[in-house]
C-alpha cells in the first residue's frame, strides 16, 4: 500500500474533505492527515463522529464508543 500514501485536507468543524488552498487559506480549521501508509506509520490519533464525520474529543469517543471512530494519523 505504500504507493498511494498522500496527504488529505479536511475541514475540522465539518469533516469534509477540502482542497489545499482551502487548507492554506484556513490552517486553523482544517487538519492534514497522511492516509495510506501502513497501520504503524500513524504518529497520533483522532476521533470522528461516526454520523458527522466532525472531530470529536477523547472523551466524548470515551462516552459513545458506539458511534465514534478512532484513527491513527
Amino acid at each position: 500500500m505504500a504507493g498511494n500514501e498522500h496527504d488529505v485536507n479536511r475541514s475540522t468543524k465539518s469533516g469534509r474533505f477540502v482542497k489545499q488552498s482551502t487548507a492554506d487559506r484556513s490552517p486553523d480549521t482544517t487538519v492534514t492527515e497522511h492516509v495510506g501508509g501502513s497501520d504503524s506509520d500513524g504518529d497520533r490519533e483522532v476521533n470522528r463522529s461516526a454520523s458527522t464525520g466532525r472531530f470529536v474529543r477523547e472523551t466524548t469517543a470515551e462516552l459513545h464508543p458506539a458511534t465514534t471512530e478512532t484513527q491513527r494519523v
